[in-house]
């Protein structure tokens, strides 16, 4: 196992109606500045419970955070904050909003120009407004981590940071807030975290037993309830599950003391900031090809998730990979989402503007063991037309 240093100073707050507890986690004379996305939280409830509350306090909303967070409008939040001298930041949404929350919480403080922010990940944030949130849509863990992707539309980058000034103080997450999405967005929140543990799993050993029984036991749980949660969609339990997974895929627990890989993370960001794609269908796509592309260096790992998590374990080591990774895009066919570029009309002609904005972001040492260069790169795409 790799040496490591762990702390989360999130405080959770699970369960049903554990919104009424914002009134002792938000300090009392607090001027609140509420985020959100679009009219869901208003048509659902969510947000008058969260303003019933929050009581007397000093409140300004905002909304239009969209699926995947603009530095556009991020930056006029920023602007409302200096305006009404807000001191406390509240998202209320899934990961998109939480993420847009953490780059105004530390933007509006930084001096200099703030997409320096992302340029540098998040190395020159020095200091950041508190924030909590209340998670609508499991997904994405960072209701519970320091990280944030933002995209930036005038120059289509997506980028990402993280600094431990950006950790939120508190997450509310009840599971009942989830009965009402879109099949669409559950399927997506399951493959997003499905994803989120295999980058930090799926490397290679380095005999870290617990990790890797924890990771593995939060990927046999989606693919048993993931297909449930569509079809059962006020289920509590379920819900509830589902939930605490995606927010013990990316809060740091399981990937302390293991190697990282993340290369299908960033070029699927390409193909969000390209072509507005769902982050969670980049995921889908991209990861198979990629398995298969990385099939000698992953070989170890590739055989125990096949094992461990599919029950494969008869054949030749190159057919039970082969069926390993059939498996798992199988899975995310299972949930609704389409695995090849093809589906969503890109060609190789497409191929080649994802690799262009890859070499102008510079991620030509991907994985790992930063051995997926750009045509290594080309070779994950081309296998996924």
């Amino acid at each position: 196992m790799l040496d490591f240093e762990y702390c989360n100073p999130t405080h959770i707050s699970f369960g049903k109606n554990k919104i009424a507890e914002l009134d002792k986690l938000v300090p009392s004379d607090a001027r609140v500045l509420i985020l959100f996305g679009g009219s869901s939280a208003k048509k659902t409830g969510t947000l008058d419970e969260v303003l019933a509350a929050l009581g007397n306090r000093n409140i300004t909303e905002f909304s239009g955070v969209e699926a995947n967070p603009t530095y556009e409008t991020l930056m006029l939040a920023v602007d409302v904050i200096k305006e009404k001298n807000i001191d406390f930041l509240l998202a209320v949404g899934g990961g998109s909003v939480i993420d847009g929350t953490k780059f105004v919480a530390a933007a509006a403080l930084f001096e200099g120009e703030p997409w320096d922010i992302l340029l540098n990940w998040g190395n020159n944030v020095t200091q950041a407004l508190p924030f909590g949130s209340v998670l609508t849509l499991p997904a994405t863990g960072s209701e519970m981590n320091s990280g944030s992707v933002i995209t930036r539309k005038d120059i289509q980058s997506k980028r990402s940071f993280m600094s431990d000034h950006v950790f939120p103080k508190f997450s509310i997450l009840d599971p009942t807030k989830t009965f009402t999405l879109p099949q669409r967005q559950i399927a997506n929140g399951v493959v997003d975290a499905f994803v989120h543990i295999i980058e930090q799993y799926l490397t290679y050993p380095v005999n870290a037993a617990v990790q890797d029984r924890f990771s593995e036991g939060l990927l046999q749980t989606l693919v048993e309830l993931g297909p449930q949660a569509l079809s059962n969609p006020t289920d509590y339990d379920i819900r509830a599950n589902l939930m605490w997974v995606a927010t013990m895929a990316l809060n740091g627990l399981i990937g302390r003391g293991v190697p990282h890989d993340w290369a299908t993370h960033m070029i699927g960001h390409e193909l969000t900031a390209l072509y507005d794609i769902d982050h969670a269908r980049t995921l889908a796509i991209i990861l198979p090809g990629l398995l298969d592309c990385q099939r000698e260096s992953k070989k170890e790992k590739l055989l125990q998730y096949g094992e461990r998590v599919w029950n494969i374990s008869q054949g030749t080591e190159n057919q039970r990979i082969d069926e390993t990774i059939a498996k798992t895009r199988a899975f995310f066919e299972e949930m609704g989402i389409k695995t090849r570029l093809s589906d969503y009309d890109l060609n190789y002609t497409h191929v080649k503007e994802i690799l262009t904005k890859l070499e102008f972001h510079g991620m030509t040492a991907l994985g790992e063991h930063q051995d997926i260069d750009l045509e290594r790169s080309r070779h994950i795409l081309e296998r996924n037309l």
